[in-house]
């Protein structure tokens, strides 16, 4: 690790880290986006492999109510990720220093934060990396925040969490949770933003996700402007990441090397 820390931006402290290849950087950074219980600490030692296998160093920061950083406002805007994207991923990037067009990487939330990124074009993007990311919520979406649910009340879910988030863990739980299984999101989506994505994209998704189908590959693959590669991965579920780490990073080396 290069360095690790806090950074003040959109109104906020947030915590950060970062890798480095082990020598000289070749190109611009990748910066990692968390899935919507993540935060920097749960990537564990995935973004060292990351700067090594692509020789780039790796950015990650943890949103607000994740981690270290400061709390959010309860309960989220329905558009959380589309505020996410626009308003305070410009300013994190900023504060961080990161001028040159980075890679995103996101997984699950963090994968539509950066399609909605490069939609709106209010940064300059070398490329999008998408592990698990949603373009719409379907039921298998639903179903498994509600299995969630049911685990962090009455399993194991919530300590596990809290060695991440802290005393802040039902915060972060109720602000993820609370906002998918919202009425009113039930048809969200974010597919007529799509057409505005005209980065080279890679979609990883593993076939076992409990969290969405292989239509939102499909989605996301067709109705991108740009050049997408789709990786589907076998005994893979919600986080290719750790469940297929090779092959993922394999994945993601070629994508930035072909960059």
């Amino acid at each position: 690790m290069i360095d690790s820390g806090f950074l003040d931006a959109a109104g906020g402290r947030l915590e950060y880290s970062r890798w480095g290849p082990g020598g000289r950087a070749d190109g611009p950074p990748l910066v990692l986006l968390h899935e919507g219980l993540g935060c920097v600490s749960m990537w564990r030692d995935w973004p060292a492999a990351l700067a090594r296998a692509t020789g780039r160093e790796v950015f990650a920061y943890s949103r607000f109510g994740y981690g270290g950083s400061s709390p959010a406002e309860l309960p989220r805007p329905l558009d959380f990720m589309t505020r996410e994207a626009r308003a305070v991923l410009p300013r994190v990037l900023a504060e961080a220093g990161i001028a040159e067009a980075p890679v995103l990487v996101g997984h699950s939330d963090g994968g539509t934060i950066a399609l909605l990124s490069a939609a709106s074009a209010e940064v300059p993007l070398g490329g999008v990396v998408t592990l698990a990311a949603h373009a719409f919520n379907e039921p298998r979406c639903i179903e498994g925040i509600e299995a969630a649910r049911d685990a962090y009340r009455d399993g194991s879910l919530r300590e596990r969490l809290s060695r991440h988030h802290g005393e802040g863990t039902d915060h972060t739980f109720r602000g993820w949770c609370d906002a998918w299984l919202a009425p009113e999101f039930e048809h969200w989506s974010i597919e007529e933003d799509l057409p505005g994505v005209d980065v080279p994209l890679l979609v990883v998704q593993g076939r076992n996700d409990a969290y969405g189908t292989l239509r939102q590959v499909e989605v996301i693959a067709d109705r991108t402007a740009g050049p997408a590669r789709t990786l589907v991965l076998d005994d893979c579920g919600h986080s290719p990441h750790r469940d297929q780490a090779r092959a993922t990073t394999a994945a993601v080396a070629r994508f930035v090397e072909a960059l």
